[in-house]
This record gives C-alpha cells, structure tokens and sequence, in this order.
C-alpha cells in the first residue's frame, strides 16, 4: 500500500494464511477483545528502521483509519501499545490528532497503575526509545495522575525523548521533575 509517498506491506490478505491473535490485546472501547481474522498492516522494509518516526506513525494511524471503515471490521489492535480498540474509538482519536489534537495516548500507548500507584507507559518507546513512569505525589487523585501522564506522553511523543534531567510542566502548571534513567524517563512531582 502507498500512502503520502510512503510503503507499507498489508500481511495476511486471502489467498495467504490467515491468522488470530494470540494475545490482541488491552480493549478500549470494547466489552471483550473480539472473535476473527488478523490483518497486519506494517512499515514496508526501507520504513522498519524508521517505523517508530512520528511521520510514519502517523500516515501509518491515518491508513488504520481508512481500513477501520471497512465493512466486518470489528477492531483495531496496536501492536506497541498492546491495545485492541474498537474501530469508532481508533475513528474518533486518531481522527482528532490527525486534525491538530492531542496525540491517542490512550490507544496509541497505553497506561497501567502500579499497586503503589505509579503510572508506566507501554508503547511510548516505540516512537521515542522511553517508557514513561510518573509518580504522582501523595495527595494527587487517580483521575489527575492520569490527566499528568497523558499529557507527559502527547510531549514525548510530540517532542521527542528527555535526554537529560529537566522540569516540565503539567496540564494545569504542576511542577514536574524529569530524569532519564536508562530506557525509561522518570517524573515525580
């Protein structure tokens, strides 16, 4: 497939083999990772070492988005992120940062909550060599440690990675403190 002057290899089309998913993934916007057929749509291989680059990523969401309007389409999965979304869903934030929004971070990556409360990233590194953890401070909510992180992630992925100790700011002006600690960027308040 060509889009934007770009190749991508759409796998698993009839006549070739047809396969299921073995773990599709974390569903968003669906009650249960659905039932069916696989089609893999992947940076053709002069993009593999570029896959992760923000302009692939993005004619390669928009090209998702075309395919997610096919009739019997019942969800689509992003492999980094280990999401499964239900295609109105994949539709509606994809669309949205198309258009100028904010980057999917629920969806394109994917938030998980630490028993001690810290958020981690997966899928993150994929377009920036990092994975996220933001420990949120003692009185900070749930719903705002996760307004702070998806923010952290739409920075990162727009701007790229943190490559050395900084503050950033969060959505309503918090003070952030950010550290690089190997693969992952650590912020605390």
């Amino acid at each position: 497939m060509l889009a934007m002057g770009l190749a991508f290899d759409c796998l698993e089309l009839a006549p070739g083999r047809a396969t299921r998913p073995v773990d599709p993934g974390q569903p968003l916007g669906l009650d249960a990772a659905p039932d069916g057929e696989l089609i893999v749509l992947q940076p053709g291989p002069h993009l593999i070492d570029g896959a992760g680059l923000l302009p692939v990523v993005r004619v390669l969401a928009g090209l998702g988005l075309a395919l997610c309007t096919l009739p019997g389409v019942r969800a689509v999965c992003w492999g980094p992120a280990g999401t499964c979304m239900a295609p109105d869903y994949y539709q509606r934030i994809v669309a949205g940062w198309l258009a100028g929004g904010a980057f999917p971070a629920l969806g394109l990556t994917m938030l998980n909550r630490t028993a001690g409360g810290v958020m981690e990233s997966r899928g993150l590194a994929f377009l920036t060599g990092q994975e996220l953890r933001f420990e949120p401070g003692p009185d900070v909510s749930a719903q705002h440690a996760g307004q702070i992180a998806v923010r952290l992630i739409h920075l990162l992925a727009e701007h790229g990675p943190v490559l050395a100790a900084q503050d950033l700011a969060g959505p309503v002006g918090e003070l952030l403190h950010a550290a690089p600690e190997g693969a992952v960027l650590r912020v605390w308040m």
